[in-house]
């Protein structure tokens, strides 16, 4: 289900302040109440439809006995871990580095390894993949919030959902079946298109920087858009696809995708129009939702219809920011993809979405 990085490849810290009037550090120890609780990492499990998912919950620095917002963290697609991270090749963090920049504002996160990455892996999905669909993803990420929700530090009012590309979709669908449901909702470059048409998108993209770059005749890409929407309608309507005719790397990824391993997962997506899904959200909800001007994945061209959902649905700001320069994977345009660092522009957003909850 590597559709992101395969479409890809298819053509080519506390702060001490000092001063009159500050008051005296607490004298108590960390495990009295009003002690100060040392930032930490800590390893948690959850269970859904019968597989142990594995993350790591991130618990700012904070006063014993304080609740703390808390926020879901949900990775993009394909085998994308709780960091997202696709290793070995693809390493950029950007889960990690989200975690790290809202617990400067006093947010603790929950990430975590969704099936078929990192130590939660198959589960019971070994030995029979092509089971997998969207809907057991949304199953695993609420239980992944119910999870975060029983923790001892968290503030059931000041829950929250961030998701990253996909994990956008389904910060939606997940907001939609949990109780109690999400006080906020950071959408980073969602997916906000059904799956098929950004595909499709992506790809033509792909085949006209390959006629830019003398790569491809005009001819041979308007053949292969063509083909390509030929075969995503055959597959949507349950007919045979045919893609002989294809670029072979073309047709490798769509065999891929509408091969019995991922089937079941693409068509179930695809059928999910997320503004449909943003209609459902609670009124009142604080909604941010960020479009990087140099993301060719999800382009802020295609926004437009998920925020006129977001607003019928009577959700609050701070809506959408248009990031400048910045890249699908959180960067400024140009960094390397396995850098670690998020953009300002992103970190800003992030620092605004959580203001309300600031600790």
């Amino acid at each position: 289900m590597r559709w992101r990085t395969l479409a890809t490849a298819a053509l080519l810290a506390a702060v001490t302040a000092t001063g009159l009037g500050a008051p005296a550090a607490s004298a108590a120890g960390p495990g009295e109440p009003g002690g100060l609780v040392p930032a930490a990492d800590r390893e948690v499990t959850f269970t859904a439809d019968g597989t142990t998912a594995y993350g790591t919950l991130h618990v700012p620095a904070h006063r014993a006995g304080q609740r703390l917002p808390a926020a879901l963290l949900l990775p993009g697609s394909g085998p994308t871990d709780r960091n997202g991270d696709e290793p070995p090749a693809l390493t950029p963090g950007t889960l990690a580095a989200v975690a790290g920049t809202l617990g400067t504002d006093g947010v603790m996160t929950l990430r975590f390894d969704k099936y078929f990455t990192g130590r939660t892996g198959a589960g019971a999905y070994q030995g029979d993949p092509g089971r997998l669909d969207l809907p057991a993803f949304t199953r695993q990420a609420a239980a992944a919030y119910t999870t975060l929700r029983d923790q001892p530090e968290a503030d059931r009012r000041a829950l929250l959902v961030v998701g990253h590309s996909e994990g956008g979709l389904q910060a939606l669908l997940v907001a939609r079946t949990v109780r109690p449901a999400p006080a906020g909702l950071a959408l980073l470059a969602p997916q906000d298109e059904r799956l098929l048409d950004l595909l499709t998108a992506q790809l033509g993209d792909q085949l006209d920087q390959a006629v830019a770059a003398g790569q491809l005749t005009e001819e041979v890409a308007r053949a292969n858009k063509a083909g390509v929407a030929a075969a995503v309608a055959d597959f949507r309507a349950g007919r045979p696809t045919d893609t002989g005719a294809l670029l072979p790397p073309l047709a490798g990824l769509l065999n891929a995708l509408f091969g019995p391993n991922n089937a079941r997962f693409v068509r179930s997506d695809d059928a999910v129009y997320p503004p449909d899904a943003a209609r459902a959200v609670r009124p009142g909800t604080r909604v941010t939702v960020t479009c990087g001007t140099a993301d060719t994945n999800v382009p802020c061209a295609t926004v437009p219809p998920l925020l006129g959902a977001l607003g019928r649905a009577h959700t609050t700001g701070p809506g959408l920011r248009t990031l400048d320069g910045v890249d699908h994977f959180l960067h400024p345009a140009g960094t390397p993809v396995n850098d670690h660092a998020l953009a300002p522009a992103l970190e800003a957003a992030l620092h605004e979405f959580a203001r309300p909850w600031k600790r």
